[in-house]
């Protein structure tokens, strides 16, 4: 991904961290987040930068658009930090494959289905 505007020396703030991990997991752009809310992406960048107080119904746009709680936004439930996605190789390897053409990841995506499903049926055997 390209590092778009200029680059900041800033240390973000908790939230901003967080709210930073949520965009990143659900594989969106400043930008794009911005649109889904229906905001400028100048206003998402001082978010994820500044201290800032955002009314109950903007911090429910941002938790539902992200799919996180807001208690996870606002720091009250840690456990959701970890993840629950890909670790080590595989998480490089799946990485790796999201950057490549739809058409591509649709294959990848459906061996390793196959693979899947030939597992399962070895293991309830």
């Amino acid at each position: 991904m390209s590092q778009m505007g200029r680059p900041t020396d800033r240390k973000r703030t908790a939230f901003g961290e967080r709210l930073v991990a949520a965009r990143e997991a659900a594989g969106l752009s400043q930008r794009e987040l911005a649109d889904k809310l229906g905001m400028k992406q100048r206003a998402l960048c001082w978010w994820e930068r500044e201290p800032v107080a955002l009314r109950p119904e903007q911090l429910a746009a941002l938790s539902a658009t992200l799919g996180v709680s807001a208690d996870y936004l606002l720091g009250h439930d840690e456990e959701k930090k970890r993840g629950t996605g890909p670790t080590g190789k595989a998480k490089k390897v799946f990485e790796e494959v999201s950057r490549l053409p739809r058409h591509h990841q649709q294959k990848i995506v459906g061996v390793v289905e196959d693979m899947l499903t030939a597992h399962r049926v070895a293991v309830s055997s």
